[in-house]
């Protein structure tokens, strides 16, 4: 479907559901890949891929480490942004606005879903910090794995994260290059004002 305003939906985040949903459907690999951008209180900028774990309350959410890079710097500075970009489907969405955390019982009700293997290996890890070597990190893993043989405990530095979008735009490729871009920017009373952008 073209990107044309007239056949925009009002809610951006029906967009974004169809689309997403497109993109699984056409065999993209890990639609949930995303790129998350942070600053540290300097405006050091820092970007690395995260996975998306769903819409919850108009509000994107992830899961990470407290102590990590983004962690410490969404600690200092509550600005971030998202980028999804499937190629399959000739499709970027841009999300920009501010990030809090979830509620500790949301954090421990996901990390719970995870596989086994990804709880110890979050516990194990103080993501970011430097480690002497792999093996000390698999020898930690072995340690809890030991320790915990049934539950492994939600670590106290790591948990979900909510990012609520001042603006989100889609992006759609075009062969000769005249791309369509649409914005959806958040009105202060409630609800979205449409603009498009050069491509």
């Amino acid at each position: 479907m073209p990107l044309i305003e007239s056949r925009a939906p009002a809610d951006p985040l029906g967009l974004f559901q169809r689309w997403y949903r497109e993109a699984e459907r056409n065999g993209v690999p890990q639609p949930d890949a995303i790129a998350l951008a942070t600053a540290d209180s300097r405006g050091a900028p820092s970007a690395r891929m995260v996975l998306f774990k769903g819409i919850e309350k108009e509000r994107f959410l992830f899961y990470s480490n407290y102590e990590s890079r983004k962690g410490r710097d969404l600690a200092s500075n509550r600005r971030a942004a998202l980028v999804f970009y499937w190629s399959a489907t000739g499709h970027q969405v841009r999300v920009s606005g501010r990030v809090s955390r979830l509620p500790r019982a949301a954090s421990a009700a996901y990390f719970h879903s995870r596989p086994r293997g990804a709880q110890l290996s979050a516990l194990a890890s103080r993501q970011s910090r430097v480690v002497a070597s792999r093996a000390v990190l698999e020898k930690a893993v072995a340690e809890l794995d030991r320790r915990y043989p049934k539950t492994v405990p939600l670590p106290p530095d790591w948990g979900g994260y909510a990012l609520r979008p001042d603006w989100i735009e889609f992006w759609e490729h075009r062969a000769d290059r005249l791309h369509d871009r649409l914005r959806y920017v958040r009105k202060r009373g409630g609800g979205w004002r449409l603009e498009r952008l050069s491509p």
